[in-house]
């Protein structure tokens, strides 16, 4: 009774729930709630078809293992989801969020809670990390132990901060393989992996957010990471097979080769001898051909009845007489060869193929069209009623028609009305299929045959009688002919073996048109008893392959196995008992039949002979099979003809064998046993596995009622160069998330210890969603290619790599013994050339190279040149809003000099933050500055829509770079003090606000004269895509070499123009926009790139109306060009839009240059005159703001494609274009004059030859002078600017860049005629992924998943505790979020042998993205681990 279950139950679970007392101590195991009887209304009654699969045995089986999993696993971290999806997959059932009903957080922790069914994921290690999984805040339900998790909490908190003594350890590494990674979780000491202590550190959050952190300042206190760690904890598991050692070429990662296993059976009996099935008895009387048997019993006995239709409740529908299926079926015979077309032209001849297409519960009119065809001589296809014109492989059997030369469709009148119509009551023609005439066979429609019409009987002979279709795995649909011979023949073999006699009744509950219903039900029309099951084996080639014969005594039981499962595996026959879970019990299907030689084969290659105990393909030699498949010789070939070989070599018959697609042995007293479909089979690591009985699992797997019966699929797809098996059922409206999740991990658990299988991806979709056949069977091969193009929209999904992916290549062991001096040896040895490269010298040359100091060359130009025009700044109309000359910056720049001096009382030195929109003010501020002696620090404005984000930067760089006061407008001197900004940061310890929109009238005293060329000029603030702010400082001496460079490399002069459309607050942006035209006398026209976002087309146009020849940009103006511009190349033509005169167009960049950005623009562009050579590259980074820039004079940029999993392993391999692996890269522009560059190994910091990927270091007169640190800790990365390497050249003093990168010397000369040296950016050293022992770019497998689904816009990639996390945003609904997990699984996997920890499937936008667009990746992980993302879709793969 409920009660007594409800309390035998509670008694199991006491030992689960948590005693608020020694709650430190326990270990939890997660519980299996069997499912409480109220939660299903009532069993379905099942129909006969549903319970193909069903055995009690087999159930029983998969609950004992699913009872002794209990005790073993640890607890499985539940996907999470938005509340959206939930409503709209499962209706009224859905549980309410914990966090919203009171009822469970208010339980005490002694009462028997509700939440008892969500003990199955409780977490089996209780630390900080790993509360109870509760779910993100928007997700259905909470999958922790309701309201405990929160007391836990803070329990755990309490413990968490009393022991500030323990050192702060990062997460282990879990998923390692090396061995001393596995001592981090093998010893129980209580601290080795709870206490996890805290650290402020002065990094901006991700939307402000406090939190805790791990020591690499990893957040630790949020649900996401528990869950992470519940998923670390369950990988914890071993693996099942264990990667084996082998042997790793350098380059080719060879994937692990399945080492044959230990355990593996092998076939141990003699070869088998082919079976003979008894002599078909030859009886006197028997018709010649079908036809005539139907003529003789349709005039002997036309009372007799043929055919009795029934309904759907058992009463007669209708009873066929043989007098009037005889009559009717002359009658059709005659019109179909003289009623249609014209009487010169028939439509039909003899031997032509005509379609059946009669409904289900029909059969008396499909047997007079089916007899009438054969008096005809025309051939029927009969095939199912097209209920749409878009039936899931409707458009296959259209193409058998059409390769069969079908015209005519004969249906029944009632079919006829019920098919689809167009509005002028034609029937259209369905997809794919051929132009039909419908043909009524109804006998009203027909005129009557004359007198002296007679049909043509004949013989049986080798002519076609019909064609029956066969669905391939695949798909395809093929036509299997049988000739008229093998028809009469078959028959005979039927009757005589199932003993039919005259006026016997046969009940027939299969499908008529084709298999086992044609033949008995509509060909021999005779009799099945009630007291014997026959089991029969069929398939349409080779028609009735063996049947049990009917038994006079029922106390002979028949012949049955049990066979272990690990045995048919590996194709081998061990009988096991019962006892054992994992088998399979089989019937035999009786002996062979009369007149036929059947043989198993082996089901791959070379047709031999299987041993006795072994199992194969069954082959029969027989009149009665089919023939081919119609119109395909070479499939007919391998299919029809075999000549089976035993191991002799010799040949088994001289006479051709058909293979059955059928998988089996024949036992003892040569009884016939099947054990699957060759169609079903799966073959994972070198096991063969069937799709049938993985399904039988899966339904016996409690609770049974969870998902339809008949509509679960199991397929394989090939992933890695391995099969992998998918499992997809439709789920029951009702049930919750919870359950759902349950049941599939379930499932996994049953068909892991069953079958001995990882599943690859197990997907539960809404009811009635998956493909059907006509007949309502679910379609397998239209399920699998949804699956594979991601259109199944499923409801829940859970992947298993982990479990199932056992090939990928070993983890690379790093070798450490080898020291950078024998490194160096090695490459002269081997001839490689050591990676260094340089620019070309800087020559002192210009009148204003006399000059130490940028201030004094402003003082020089405005005596010089008062009235050239140095700067013009654009609106967002294009027209020019203001400009300065060489005078009036001079004066400007005074006026700001004498504000600083007597209102800001400042002193020489002084630091002071600049903010201010780009423009002219700030260049005018900036040389205030310099002359009052003062260090300016370019600050980009808060945004004032945004001012919560974007204010805290702004304090923190002022902070930081102890400014003494801020220079600014008056707008945003309004807005520093607005109330949002007053409850964002607190005003009262700024600095003072000096506002530059009241300047003085009088200039200052006396202009300051700097003397020291390695005195501090500027600051250079910015924030890394790691999201670490640093200031770097720029000496005067630096800003001069820094200005010579880019004028030498761009030939700029004074009568220039150059057009600069970048942010001025840092880098290359900075200097191009406010230093390089003083310098170089040349005009700059600044576009803000703010204003492309209102007029897209600003930039271009205006470069091409100033008839501009040079132009910078950032990757993220391209962005929008591109975007913003890509339909309206014509309209802007006709605008006089002209970019023919630009010879360089180059984008500023600190990363590895995005070629098919660059690519998309040139080509875009093309048409208006730009011509793709002249778009290149820069590169600078924060140690050296620019060390690439692709000039005037160089070469053009090449591009290489390297080997990316060579990349892994630090080397540089060169590969031709669309070679597999490949990834081209483009060489981020010409290097700088002055500049010097080495290649250098980030560890040994010794030199590297050509061919390997190392870190770029860089010598050169405007490297910076060190970072910037207002609290004089210059120990922070202090060797970044004064590193030297430890071997070869030792006394140059080289910065690093912190980039990884290669040099290649090209075959390319330069100005100079030497050999051009080409610089590769790779990728940041901090952002570069170290996982299984290789290193990964997070742009490579970025990039593999934006390609893999059109609705996934962006994407982001990092690490968290060795796992990889992928976050993707969705464009589109989000019923497509759960399509895009399998997929991007996948794409990891083959592309980079990588397996995704955890999916994220987020709204478009939510991914940070810094004024560079550059991606913020640590950002995003932050506020993925603090649940700050909103997901749609959390996928945790296990």
């Amino acid at each position: 009774t409920q009660k007594g279950y409800e309390k035998k139950r509670s008694k199991l679970i006491r030992a689960y729930v948590p005693h608020p007392g020694g709650m430190e101590g326990m270990s939890h195991r997660p519980f299996f709630a069997p499912p409480s009887a109220a939660r299903f209304h009532r069993r379905r009654s099942s129909g006969t078809r549903d319970e193909r699969y069903r055995s009690d045995v087999h159930s029983e089986a998969v609950q004992a293992v699913l009872a002794r999993h209990v005790e073993s696993k640890v607890a499985v971290p539940m996907p999470s989801k938005r509340r959206s999806l939930v409503v709209q997959t499962s209706m009224d059932a859905y549980t309410p969020p914990d966090s919203s009903s009171g009822s469970e957080e208010e339980a005490g922790p002694g009462d028997d809670m509700p939440g008892m069914e969500h003990w199955m994921t409780r977490p089996a290690l209780l630390g900080p990390a790993h509360l109870g999984s509760t779910s993100s805040s928007s997700s259905s339900t909470q999958s922790g132990g309701s309201g405990n998790a929160g007391r836990l909490a803070d329990s755990l908190a309490h413990t968490h901060l009393s022991h500030p003594h323990l050192k702060h350890s990062t997460p282990p590494d879990v998923t390692g393989y090396s061995s001393d990674s596995s001592h981090s979780h093998s010893h129980p000491h209580p601290n080795s992996e709870r206490h996890i202590g805290t650290i402020a550190r002065n990094t901006q959050k991700y939307g402000n957010a406090e939190r805790m952190e791990t020591g690499d300042g990893v957040p630790v206190s949020s649900r996401v990471s528990a869950k992470i760690q519940q998923l670390v904890n369950t990988l914890k598991m071993p693996r099942r097979p264990p990667l084996r050692e082998f042997f790793v070429d350098d380059f080719e990662e060879l994937l692990e080769v399945q080492q044959p296993d230990p355990k593996q059976r092998r076939p141990e009996g003699a070869e088998m001898l082919a079976v003979r099935g008894e002599a078909l008895g030859v009886v006197t009387n028997w018709p010649p051909s079908l036809e005539a048997a139907l003529q003789r019993w349709g005039t002997i006995s036309p009372k007799a009845p043929c055919l009795t239709s029934l309904d759907t409740t058992g009463k007669p529908l209708y009873v066929l007489t043989y007098g009037k299926l005889w009559s009717r079926s002359v009658k059709l015979a005659f019109n179909i060869l003289h009623k249609l077309g014209s009487k010169q032209e028939p439509m039909v001849r003899p031997g032509d193929r005509v379609a059946l297409v009669f409904p289900n519960n029909d059969p008396v009119a499909f047997m007079v069209a089916f007899y009438g065809c054969l008096l005809a001589e025309v051939v029927p296809v009969p095939i199912e009623v097209p209920l749409t014109r878009k039936d899931a492989g409707s458009q296959q059997i259209g193409f058998l028609l059409g390769s069969c030369g079908v015209t005519v469709a004969l249906t029944s009148d009632a079919c006829h009305k019920g098919l689809p119509k167009s509005a002028t009551g034609e029937i259209p023609q369905f997809r794919g299929w051929p132009k039909l005439l419908w043909f009524v066979t109804e006998s009203k429609h027909l005129s009557k045959p004359p007198r002296d019409w007679f049909p043509h009987i004949k013989d049986a002979n080798s002519d076609t009688a019909y064609i029956e279709y066969k669905t391939c795995k695949d798909g395809s649909v093929l036509g299997v002919t049988v000739m008229r011979i093998a028809l009469l023949t078959h028959c005979q073999a039927l009757t005589q073996s199932c003993g039919y006699t005259e006026a016997e009744t046969i009940v027939n509950v299969l499908d008529f048109k084709k298999d086992v219903g044609l033949w008995h039900g509509i060909l021999t029309s005779k009799g099945l008893r009630s007291e014997v099951i026959c089991p029969c084996a069929s398939s349409p080639e080779a028609l009735t392959v063996a049947i049990r014969r009917p038994v006079e005594d029922s106390s002979q039981p028949p012949g049955r196995g049990v066979l272990s499962m690990q045995g048919l595996s590996y194709s081998v026959v061990r009988v096991d008992t019962e006892e054992r879970l994992s088998v399979l019990t089989v019937q035999d299907v009786g002996t062979v039949m009369p007149g036929a030689l059947v043989c198993v084969v082996k089901p791959d290659g070379v047709p031999l002979l299987c041993k006795t105990d072994e199992i194969g393909e069954l082959c029969v030699c027989s009149v009665a099979t089919g023939t081919s498949y119609y119109g395909l010789t070479g499939m007919t070939k391998n299919t029809f003809e075999v000549f089976p070989v035993a191991s002799g070599g010799g040949l088994v018959s001289e006479y051709a064998f058909v293979r059955t697609g059928l998988l089996g042995f024949v036992g003892p007293g040569g009884l016939v046993f099947i054990s699957g479909k060759m169609d079903g089979l799966i073959v994972v690591s070198g096991r063969r596995h069937n799709a049938d009985d993985i399904i039988a699992t899966a339904l016996a797997v409690e609770p049974m009622k969870f998902i339809y019966r008949g509509r679960i699929a199991v397929f394989s797809v090939t992933v890695l160069h391995d099969e992998r098996i998918v499992v997809v059922a439709e789920q029951r409206p009702d049930s919750t998330e919870e359950d759902s999740f349950q049941w599939m991990s379930r499932v996994l658990q049953a068909i892991d210890s069953i079958h001995g299988v990882g599943v690859f991806c197990l997907g539960l979709v809404p009811a009635n969603t998956l493909p059907k056949t006509p007949l309502g069977g679910l379609h397998l091969s239209e399920t699998k290619q949804l699956y594979l193009e991601g259109g199944l929209h499923p409801c829940n999904v859970l992947m298993c790599p982990h479990t199932c992916v056992t090939n990928l290549p070993k983890p690379r062991q790093k070798q450490p013994e080898i020291g950078p001096a024998s490194v160096m040896v090695g490459n002269l040895v081997s001839g490689k050339r050591i990676a260094m490269a340089s620019g070309r010298d800087l020559g002192q040359t210009d009148d204003n190279d006399q000059f130490l100091f940028l201030s004094e060359v402003l003082q020089w130009r405005s005596q010089t040149t008062p009235e050239h025009i140095l700067y013009t700044l654009l609106s967002s109309r294009g027209a020019v809003s203001s400009s300065l000359t060489c005078l009036q910056l001079h004066k400007r720049a005074e006026r700001v000099a004498a504000l600083l001096l007597e209102r800001g009382g400042l002193q020489e030195g002084d630091h002071i933050a600049l903010v201010y929109p780009p423009g002219i003010d700030l260049i005018a501020a900036f040389y205030g500055c310099l002359y009052a002696g003062c260090v300016p620090i370019t600050v980009r404005p808060p945004h004032p829509q945004n001012i919560s984000t974007t204010l805290p930067t702004v304090k923190m760089i002022v902070e930081v770079s102890r400014s003494a006061c801020v220079m600014t407008t008056a707008v945003i001197c309004k807005l520093l003090r607005s109330k949002e900004a007053v409850a964002t940061v607190d005003i009262r310890n700024w600095p003072p606000v000096l506002d530059t929109d009241d300047l003085p009238k009088k200039k200052s005293p006396a202009l300051f004269k700097p003397c020291n060329p390695d005195a501090l000029a500027y600051l250079d603030f910015s924030v890394s895509t790691t999201g670490m702010l640093a200031g770097v400082q720029i000496s005067h001496n630096a800003v001069g070499a820094f200005c010579r460079s880019v004028k030498l490399q761009c030939e700029l002069y004074p009568s220039r123009e150059v057009a600069i459309c970048l942010d001025p607050y840092c880098g290359l942006g900075f200097v191009l926009w406010c230093l390089c035209s003083v310098y170089s006398g040349h005009q700059s026209i600044l576009i803000p790139p703010v204003e492309l976002e209102s007029n897209p087309a600003l930039w271009l146009l205006a470069v091409s109306q100033l008839r501009v020849r040079d132009t910078f940009c950032s990757y993220s103006v391209m962005e929008l060009c591109t975007k913003g511009l890509g339909l309206q190349t014509e309209a802007l033509k006709a605008r006089g839009l002209d970019l023919s005169r630009v010879r360089a167009c180059v984008v500023v960049a600190e990363e590895r240059p995005r070629m098919s950005l660059t690519h998309s623009f040139s080509k875009l562009f093309k048409d208006l005159g730009l011509h793709p050579r002249s778009v290149s590259t820069a590169f600078g980074c924060r140690v050296n703001l620019a060390i690439c820039l692709q000039g005037t004079s160089g070469p053009d940029p090449t591009t290489v494609y390297v080997d990316m999993r060579a990349l892994r392993h630090d080397r540089v391999r060169l590969v031709e274009r669309g070679s597999p692996h490949s990834l081209p890269l483009m060489e981020s522009g010409k290097i700088l004059p002055g500049v010097r560059i080495i290649i250098a190994n980030p560890e040994t910091k010794g030199p590297l030859g050509d061919s390997h990927l190392g870190e770029i270091w860089v010598h050169s007169a405007h490297n910076g002078s060190g970072y910037y640190s207002g609290y004089g800790e210059e120990v922070l990365q202090s060797d970044h600017f004064t590193s030297r390497l430890s071997f070869g050249d030792t006394s140059t003093v080289w910065a690093r860049t912190g980039y990884l990168g290669f040099l290649r010397r090209t075959e390319l000369t330069d100005a100079s005629g030497e050999r051009h040296d080409a610089l590769y950016v790779v990728g940041a050293l901090e952002e570069a992924m170290e996982l299984r022992g290789m290193r990964y770019h997070p742009i490579d497998i970025e990039t593999s998943v934006i390609r893999t689904h059109q609705s996934i816009m962006e994407c982001a990639v990092f690490p968290w505790t060795n796992l990889l996390v992928v976050v993707v945003e969705l464009e589109g609904s989000e019923q497509e979020a759960l399509d895009l997990v399998p997929m991007v699984t996948k794409a990891v996997l083959e592309e980079h042998y990588l397996i995704v920890g955890v999916v994220v499937v987020t709204d478009i936008g939510v991914i940070p993205i810094n004024s560079r667009g550059e991606k913020q990746r640590m950002h995003l992980r932050d506020g993925f681990l603090q649940d700050q993302l909103d997901p749609i879709y959390v996928a945790y793969n296990m």
